[in-house]
């Protein structure tokens, strides 16, 4: 089985946090009360809230609760992969550590050449630095970037060649957060040239939600479709145009369109991170990629619409391996789109794909290759182990190949 661990606050332990002035001051004016809340009240308003909690069903909960390390891989008690007749099917950690990075992540880094505590502080570092340096925030600081996000638009950049580093894994640290939960936040973290490298933190955006009554309303007849569905507003939390982003040993989570958004450049290189909850329906991708091109590997993907997506424009494509779908997701969880999707009058679904040796254990189909790349779509020794066979896991047209896969948990032969 998956051990997912999820973080759940009751309101009594809430409300245990916080001193007798603030809970007071909570409920000023609450139910005819001017001059704070009296004991009782505040008794029976939490008891009340946690009667509505424990209603809630738990798979609601997991999908707006995004405080969570990620989850133990027991390779004894649930295996990530399988060997076959001398073949391997699914995916395997490779020596850098763990897939998901964390604990036991040979690139660790654990100093740079400027220490930031503060955003202010950041952003000083980040103007001074110089390509090959590192700007380093250590341990568990947490960064909140709402109030010059939602008051100037405002946008973490790093310069070309600069690494911005945290230290996730190293002692058991988390790594230091950066958050922002201001829902207009079109970016949170824009390379502003080559060769960036964002490692070792937790970036979490302010829309973990999958907003399905939203999308139903905007396309009913009569609301304008997605001219009333983009007045809601999107989140991405790192982006470049340019070549040679790496992204690693990070969690990212809560971001409405990417989590990463790779919207140029080739050789990006996206491993060894844990990326969730990013699941807003109609977008909600965890990598996503215009006219760009990486290698994604050795990822926790896990509660988004589609952990891999692309626009399928030429240039487009991606290598996909050793990652492991965990289990919840919204639709499909590889995609990529065709010409039907852009509405350009052609059938092109990005230039060069290549799937192989991942573990999906999600039920929703796994691969959907919206039309025929201009190179080739190749699925390969994946492990579907939620689905029965080849039409069950992949959607696709010309151009795809799809061989030497293992589907089920039993350890049946592949063709």
């Amino acid at each position: 089985m998956t051990r997912r661990s999820t973080l759940r606050w009751s309101v009594p332990a809430l409300i245990a946090l916080l001193p007798v002035a603030a809970i007071s001051a909570l409920f000023d004016g609450v139910g005819g009360q001017e001059q704070g809340a009296p004991q009782e009240f505040v008794r029976t308003v939490a008891a009340q809230a946690e009667r509505r909690v424990a209603q809630r069903p738990a798979q609601e909960i997991a999908q707006t609760v995004v405080q969570q390390p990620a989850p133990a891989i027991d390779e004894e008690a649930a295996p990530t992969w399988l060997e076959v007749d001398g073949v391997v099917y699914g995916a395997q950690p490779d020596e850098r550590g763990p897939i998901g990075g964390g604990e036991g992540y040979a690139a660790i880094v654990t100093g740079g050449d400027y220490t930031a505590e503060s955003l202010e502080q950041l952003i000083e570092a980040l103007a001074q630095a110089q390509p090959g340096q590192t700007v380093f925030i250590p341990g568990e600081t947490e960064i909140d970037l709402t109030t010059f996000i939602y008051i100037d638009g405002f946008v973490l950049e790093v310069p070309d060649g600069v690494t911005l580093a945290g230290e996730r894994g190293n002692g058991g640290s988390l790594g230091a957060i950066l958050t922002s939960d201001a829902l207009k936040t079109p970016v949170m973290i824009r390379a502003l040239g080559p060769n960036v490298r964002v490692t070792g933190l937790r970036i979490r955006g302010p829309n973990p939600k999958r907003y399905l009554d939203h999308h139903r309303r905007a396309f009913r007849e009569g609301y304008g479709g997605h001219s009333y569905y983009y007045k809601f507003p999107t989140q991405n939390g790192i982006s470049t145009e340019f070549d040679g982003l790496e992204v690693d040993n990070c969690e990212v989570s809560a971001f409405g369109h990417g989590g990463v958004y790779l919207i140029g450049g080739v050789d990006h290189h996206i491993h060894h991170n844990y990326i969730h909850h990013c699941q807003y329906n109609g977008l909600g991708y965890g990598v996503s990629h215009n006219t760009s091109s990486s290698l994604i590997e050795q990822n926790l993907f896990d509660w988004n619409r589609h952990s891999i997506a692309g626009t399928g424009r030429p240039g487009c494509g991606y290598v996909a391996r050793n990652n492991i779908e965990l289990g919840a997701s919204l639709s499909h969880c590889f995609d990529m789109h065709g010409g039907r999707d852009r509405g350009d009058g052609t059938d092109i679904a990005g230039t060069r794909i290549e799937i192989y040796n991942n573990t999906f254990r999600a039920p929703q189909r796994a691969v959907v290759i919206r039309g025929v790349p201009q190179d080739v779509c190749e699925v390969h020794h994946n492990w579907f182990a939620a689905h029965a066979d080849e039409s069950a896991a992949v959607r696709a047209s010309d151009g795809t190949e799809v061989h030497d896969n293992f589907y089920g948990p039993a350890p049946e032969a592949a063709e």
